[in-house]
Formats: C-alpha cells, structure tokens, sequence
C-alpha cells in the first residue's frame, strides 16, 4: 500500500483555519468521507467531518424554518380564501335587496371576523352621513357620501392612493364620519372600491375592526380586490 502523503504544514493550517475550502467542494468532501483505514480515524478527518455536519445541521434548521413559515402562510392564505369565497356565497343566496344588505351586515361580518361594515355610496341628494340602510339594525350599515366622498375618504391617512382598488390601512379621523362617532374604537380598516357602472356615482365598502394590525398597507390585497369585484357586480345589478 502506498504511503499516504501528508500536507505540508502550510496547508493544514491553511484548511484547519478556514474548513470552508474543503467543504464549498462537493468533490473534495466526497472523497474525504470515503476514506476508510487508519486515514479516516485521523483527527484532522474527524474535525473536517464535525464541521460537515455542524454546517449541514445549520443548513437544516433554516430549511426546516423556511418551510414552516411557508407552511403556516400557505394554510393562512388558504384558510383567507374560504373565508372570501363563503362571503360571495352567502351574498349570492340573498334573494332581495333587503335580504342581501342583512347578509352583508350580519353573515358577512361574522364569516370574515369583521366588527363593522358600512357600504358608503355618493348620494349628493341626501345630507352627507345620512343612513340609508333598512330600517331596525342594520339602519347604519349604508351611508350617503358627498359628491367626491369616495376619494376625499381614500386620500386620507396612512397608504392612500387613489388609485387603488383596496386600501389598507390604520382607521384616521374621517373613519367617524363612515363608521359612526359611537365606533370611535374601529383602529384599521380596508376599503375597497365599488365601481356602480356607466352614470352612476362612486362607491365604497368599509371593513373597520378593533386590531390595529388587522390591515396595514404592507398586506397583500388579492383576495379582497377579489371580494370587491364580486360584490360590486351584485351591487349593480339590485340598483339597476
């Protein structure tokens, strides 16, 4: 058997100090781990393999971290877009303009955790803040909104912008004028435009809950943009 030759003692320190020059080469490791004999018994084999597995249990428990984060955000999602796709359902079980307004004050608020919903819509006809919702509870639920009403609501606080289609934010001043003054402890809300068609004036649905981080602008807004489509489709056609 041929005498193993040894490194000089420049390079053994040199890979004792920094193990990654071995273990960032795939080939190098391979051939280390195996090594059989009295080679593989040798402390500085033994060091290297220590290193090899520290770095490789590292690297699992990040992985395994990752794919919990990505587990638990796919379940979130996926339990987000029941909840979305249970709110059009009941929407689409109402059978009258009445019965679709009392779904989506009492169904839809409790399907998806919300503690107050107001459907504002821009009725320069009626004093701004009037109620125009079915009398009994639900009296609050709709709220005439000056001419402009809409994006003057959206232009204010934190994450605005026009030109979205959902706007999440924390609730600001004007969330009294929507939700009521006697709702002052609504702390985020998400907005969703309401398109009512060709010659119609604008419109809003307002989601207000107590958590202050329920909605923040940082959020992804596919599944409410989808709710906000859905709902303005039913709109328009119980006020044609």
């Amino acid at each position: 058997m041929a005498e193993v030759q040894k490194p000089t003692p420049a390079i053994r320190s040199q890979i004792l100090s920094n193990p990654e020059l071995i273990l960032g080469d795939q080939e190098l490791m391979a051939a280390l781990l195996e090594a059989d004999g009295a080679a593989s018994s040798g402390r500085n084999i033994v060091d290297l393999r220590g290193k090899l597995v520290d770095r490789l249990e590292f690297r699992l428990d990040r992985l395994e971290a990752t794919n919990r984060t990505v587990i638990a955000a796919a379940y979130e999602n996926l339990a987000g877009t029941n909840q979305i796709h249970r709110a059009v359902l009941a929407l689409l079980e109402a059978k009258d303009f009445r019965s679709f307004l009392t779904v989506l004050g009492e169904d839809v608020a409790n399907i998806l955790s919300i503690d107050a919903i107001r459907l504002g819509l821009e009725t320069p006809a009626k004093a701004p803040g009037t109620h125009l919702g079915p009398k009994g509870p639900l009296a609050e639920l709709v709220v005439a909104l000056p001419k402009g009403g809409v994006e003057a609501y959206l232009s204010e606080g934190e994450g605005s912008a026009l030109a979205r289609r959902v706007t999440l934010r924390k609730a600001t001043a004007k969330a009294d004028d929507l939700f009521g003054h006697g709702q002052a402890w609504i702390q985020s809300e998400a907005i969703l435009k309401v398109d009512l068609g060709p010659g119609r004036n604008a419109g809003l649905l307002a989601l207000g809950v107590e958590d202050p981080k329920r909605f923040s602008p940082d959020q992804g807004v596919d599944l409410l943009s989808f709710l906000a489509g859905a709902f303005e489709r039913m709109l328009r056609r119980w006020l044609a």
